[in-house]
């Protein structure tokens, strides 16, 4: 527990991993967590700040990673979500969104009658075993919420050419990030192979 802390910061995702992610694996990749938290080990860290929120748990049986879990922090929490997400690229099956919540633990309500506006920040970010994993949990979930809000407006049936739309602009999307991932390849020899090319640790 961080002693005066700034945030009460909380992570929420549900992550499929593939069949080969162990819990010495999986307590690997979530070491920015619970790390954090000053535990020692995931079974030592998973518990959330709040006992009504199940923590960080994995579901053996439909091999799920099930995120909901507070943490008290600062902005350096910030610095751990990329070696998170990199690290759970590493296991996914597909790709999933990740909540992460920063709520101001010092805005009170004196500040709130004075007019001062709070710290509270909200990140969305995605993991994924390629980007085309990462770039299909992007469209689902845009998907679901321009079809959440519309259908208050107009019968799902008329939101097909929506759905389209949506398809083509992560379409258009997708074949630039591959041309652009094509172009930085530089061949080591004019015969030799082709220099490595990482994948984005997460697509915001």
């Amino acid at each position: 527990m961080i002693e005066d802390a700034a945030f009460e910061i909380h992570v929420h995702g549900d992550v499929k991993l593939c069949a080969q992610a162990n819990f010495d694996a999986i307590q690997e990749a979530l070491q920015p967590l619970w790390k954090y938290a000053g535990a020692k080990s995931l079974a030592d860290g998973a518990d959330s700040l709040y006992e009504d929120e199940p923590g960080i748990r994995y579901d053996p049986a439909e091999r799920l990673l099930h995120m909901c879990w507070t943490v008290e922090g600062d902005e350096d929490f910030r610095q751990r979500l990329d070696d998170l997400c990199m690290n759970l690229n590493d296991l996914c099956e597909e790709g999933a969104p990740i909540e992460v919540t920063f709520y101001d633990a010092e805005y009170d309500e004196d500040d709130e009658e004075a007019g001062r506006e709070s710290r509270d920040d909200f990140l969305l970010l995605f993991v994924g075993p390629t980007p085309a994993a990462i770039m299909q949990a992007q469209r689902d979930l845009l998907v679901d919420d321009v079809i959440s809000l519309m259908e208050r407006h107009f019968d799902g049936a008329e939101l097909s050419g929506v759905v389209a739309e949506i398809d083509q602009l992560f379409a258009r999307r997708f074949e630039r990030l591959t041309t652009s991932l094509d172009l930085s390849r530089t061949p080591r020899s004019p015969s030799g192979p082709h220099g490595s090319n990482r994948r984005p640790r997460h697509l915001h």
